[in-house]
């Protein structure tokens, strides 16, 4: 194990892929100015810098993909994937299906997402659920460098089109990565803490935060388990039920906007599956249904706080040892 920022990680599992496979290339906004190392390994036929616009370099993804190579390309922030909607969608996700699966789309659009940088609304928007709800698009947004190098190999080996968002609050975060060539599949979560009394469920920075707030509750005596999705679709449904029958109280956290969510999925999901397991409604704490701030600590504030976790899952063991049964 090495340590090495989340943006270093996804750089060294280019760099691999890059050199197992000569079919991997990057293109993209700054791409060849932010990663030199893979410009000088691999020279500017596979790693080069193109115009700002985002259709095109999809749109010239969608088509080196459907050759026979596999493209990674950088977006920059989450909220330009909106000038590149047809080629994603429209084209990649959906061209495999259409043609009866004479072609594949094995590409990888890259782009970072959330608060962190104070870059306002228009560079700062949690946009995850809008392709989970795509056909034929795969949506990963990892927690920890670690992650970051797993899933980006997985994703490059995908036949697929994958979107990679990168928070860009962990964007130099640094964390212990395998220099060994480990992919982490997609569609597997991961249980980052065990517990026995109320499970915390999120991905990318707000697992942190809600470790932070299962370690309050170990405090006080609330024994919370956390679940870090990973891969946002294909989505983990065992992992999650598991969890949540053993617990009987689910919290789920996100950055992004409650309305329409991948809390609400998660939170259909157990209704559907575990109603007879839970102790105690199901609660989301997510950002609010608003353009992000500016300004700094408005952007902390923005995403939801340990304190608020803690508080809501404090709320559901309490409300279920003191009461009958809610059902």
């Amino acid at each position: 194990m090495i340590q090495m920022t989340f943006h270093d990680a996804v750089e060294a599992a280019l760099h691999e892929e890059m050199a197992r496979d000569s079919r991997v290339l990057m293109f993209g906004e700054g791409t060849a100015t932010k990663r030199k190392g893979l410009l000088k390994a691999f020279g500017p036929q596979r790693v080069r810098n193109t115009p700002l616009a985002e259709g095109i370099i999809a749109g010239t993804a969608a088509g080196a993909a459907a050759t026979g190579l596999r493209p990674v390309v950088d977006l920059l922030f989450a909220p330009f994937l909106c000038f590149a909607m047809d080629e994603l969608v429209n084209s990649a996700g959906k061209l495999r299906y259409m043609s009866g699966g004479q072609f594949s789309f094995p590409m990888v659009a890259l782009a970072m997402t959330g608060g962190g940088w104070s870059v306002g609304a228009q560079h700062n928007h949690n946009l995850e659920a809008w392709f989970v709800h795509a056909p034929g698009l795969k949506v990963v947004m990892p927690a920890t460098p670690a992650d970051a190098k797993g899933l980006m190999k997985a994703a490059i080996r995908d036949e697929n089109p994958v979107l990679f968002f990168m928070d860009i609050g962990l964007a130099f975060a640094p964390g212990e990565v395998p220099e060994a060539d480990e992919v982490v599949p997609l569609g597997k979560a991961a249980v980052r803490r065990e517990g026995s009394d109320v499970t915390l469920i999120s991905y990318a920075k707000t697992v942190h935060t809600c470790l932070a707030a299962a370690e309050a509750l170990a405090a006080e005596g609330v024994s919370a388990e956390v679940i870090d999705l990973r891969t946002l679709k294909p989505l983990d449904e065992a992992t999650l039920l598991a969890s949540v029958r053993k617990t009987g109280r689910a919290v789920l956290v996100h950055e992004a906007s409650r309305l329409c969510g991948v809390g609400a999925e998660v939170a259909a999901l157990i209704a559907e599956q575990a109603f007879e397991a839970l102790k105690a409604p199901i609660v989301r704490l997510t950002g609010p249904d608003a353009p992000a701030p500016s300004s700094y600590p408005l952007e902390q504030a923005f995403a939801p706080q340990a304190d608020a976790i803690a508080a809501a899952a404090r709320q559901l063991v309490a409300r279920t040892l003191e009461a009958a049964p809610i059902w």
